[in-house]
């Protein structure tokens, strides 16, 4: 276990030394685990390359397989941990803005029919809370995706479902005395001169993508984690930014909506679930709730 432990951590990082650090470990004691585990399954597990360490086919197969083993021995200690405690648990992972605008309408209402469930919250991006559900940490994610669909497939094997509850299409945030802030709706290429603030690094590249259809580069004034702090700094008139409808303060002063003409860029919302869930039906009962929640807006 220790030694499937170990190969975890080097593929996660690409590299011994990022996985020693990890681990707590030396680079040498994760290259000797390495190395024991090579000898006892009789064939290269990792290989190094100009772009760090990566698996060799039999390094995947048997990730996959720890993958698994990990897995279940989480979900038996938490079954565990359940009977200790003498009540059932559920943990949500979800992003910031999600979490603010559907979980707690969603939560209030599972609290109020399963009072004896000890419910916990993990605020985590998409890339962070996938791994948590495949591991049996979280019980389900709100989570969503951009263009490309999120990696739930392991090997040739589907471990996660992704179960959409809403498209979250994005809005110009603009100054409130901006020439454009009193329009119904703009194209992306009238705003071809203006700077731009991040309210999310992951906007970055959907931006450029559309900016490059409608015939410009965008300019960027800086970046932040926060799609409010974004609003923040747009009121303060230092840029203009591109905000998801769940994630708009729509009562923050100082700024001005507008939506963008189509093609108008959106994200797209939903729970990831696992088929190995510990907790099969308090997820069901969560997931409706979400989706209730979702359908109101």
């Amino acid at each position: 276990m220790q030694r499937l432990r170990v190969l975890r951590e080097v593929a996660r990082h690409g590299s011994f030394s990022k996985a020693a650090a990890a681990l707590l470990f030396t680079p040498s004691a994760v290259s000797q685990q390495i190395a024991t585990l090579e000898r006892s399954v009789g064939a290269p597990v990792v290989e190094r390359s100009t772009r760090g360490v990566v698996l060799t086919e039999p390094g995947r197969l048997l990730l996959e397989a720890a993958d698994v083993v990990f897995a279940e021995l989480r979900s038996a200690q938490e079954r565990i941990d359940r009977i200790a405690a003498g009540r059932p648990r559920l943990t949500v992972a979800t992003f910031s803005s999600g979490g603010r605008r559907l979980l707690p309408e969603a939560l209030t209402a599972f609290v109020s029919a399963h009072p004896e469930v000890e419910v916990n919250v993990l605020e985590r991006e998409p890339e962070d809370a996938l791994p948590l559900v495949r591991e049996g940490v979280a019980d389900l994610a709100l989570t969503y995706h951009f263009d490309g669909p999120l990696p739930l497939v392991q090997g040739d094997r589907p471990v996660l479902e992704w179960r959409p509850l809403m498209d979250d299409p994005l809005s110009v945030v603009l100054p409130a005395g901006h020439r454009l802030a009193g329009r119904e709706a703009v194209d992306l290429a009238e705003l071809a001169g203006e700077r731009w603030v991040l309210g999310c690094t992951k906007t970055e590249a959907y931006l450029r993508r559309y900016a490059e259809r409608a015939g410009f580069e965008p300019a960027f004034a800086g970046g932040t984690s926060d799609y409010f702090f974004a609003q923040a700094l747009v009121a303060a008139g230092v840029s203009v930014s591109l905000i998801p409808e769940v994630a708009l303060d729509r009562s923050a002063a100082g700024v001005a909506v507008v939506p963008i003409r189509p093609p108008r860029p959106a994200r797209h919302v939903g729970l990831v679930t696992s088929r190995r869930a510990a907790n099969p039906d308090l997820v069901e009962a969560l997931a409706g709730l979400l989706s209730r929640a979702a359908a109101r807006g």
